[in-house]
């Protein structure tokens, strides 16, 4: 349970500190003092169910953007195959996920979680949890499930919006040569808005990112992908090396 309680308030910090707001403008808002507003976040103190959704609704997050832990298993199946001894992201269960919204101008997350399947030994299965942001500003979450396929150098998602089958997203991130905790990825699918074709560059971490202005840097597209992109009439993404 304290494991669980630390990690909802590290979501609490982390959303509050997204939408740039002090511990006292988030305990006012939710008419809770400021020291419990603290033990929250430090998971000291459990959080009733009416809380929880009294916070997610003035940060203008879903509820689940702040329960959705799950332990990761002390041992991961090994794949079948050499690299994966090698690459943490062949041996991640669990993988967030960062994209920046130009549209609304925010940040948005999601998490991967990440299992084999029971009847294919070797196969793997993931579903995708991701924040969507409506015109009137508000947030709820979209839910996908799908298919995993690993390679030596770049690993691929599938996933279909269980909300709408005519949605389906196809993910790649570079599988990193070396040995880091992120790695770069293009994420195409349909655009909620509008039913457009898009993609967004994205990044994929092994443990979860601050929503701060370094993130949101690290995610704009640069104008030398930008004049690469129109000379060679084509949507590339580079393994980056370094943030």
């Amino acid at each position: 349970m304290e494991q669980i309680n630390r990690y909802v308030g590290s979501q609490i910090r982390k959303y509050r500190k997204s939408c740039n707001w002090t511990i006292q403008q988030l305990a006012d808002a939710i008419h809770k003092s400021r020291a419990t507003v603290c033990k929250y976040e430090r998971g000291e103190i459990s959080i009733d169910i009416a809380a929880l959704y009294e916070i997610s609704q003035v940060l203008q997050i879903s509820l689940g953007q702040l329960t959705d832990y799950r332990p990761l298993p002390e041992s991961s199946t090994a794949l079948p195959f050499a690299p994966s001894t090698i690459s943490p992201f062949f041996r991640a269960r669990q993988l967030y996920f960062y994209f920046y919204d130009g549209r609304y101008g925010r940040l948005k997350d999601g998490i991967i979680h990440i299992q084999e399947k029971t009847d294919q030994p070797g196969s793997f299965e993931a579903t995708f949890t991701i924040s969507s942001v409506s015109e009137s500003g508000r947030s709820s979450e979209a839910y996908y499930t799908g298919n995993v396929l690993y390679s030596d150098m770049l690993i691929r998602f599938t996933f279909v919006n269980q909300y709408n089958p005519l949605e389906e997203d196809l993910l790649y991130i570079f599988n990193p040569l070396e040995k880091r905790d992120y790695s770069d990825g293009l994420l195409c699918g349909i655009s909620s808005a509008d039913l457009m074709p898009c993609a967004f560059r994205c990044l994929v971490t092994l443990q979860p990112q601050e929503l701060d202005e370094a993130l949101r840097q690290r995610l704009l597209l640069s104008p030398q992908e930008l004049r690469r992109w129109a000379k060679e009439n084509m949507l590339l993404v580079d393994n980056r090396g370094s943030r």
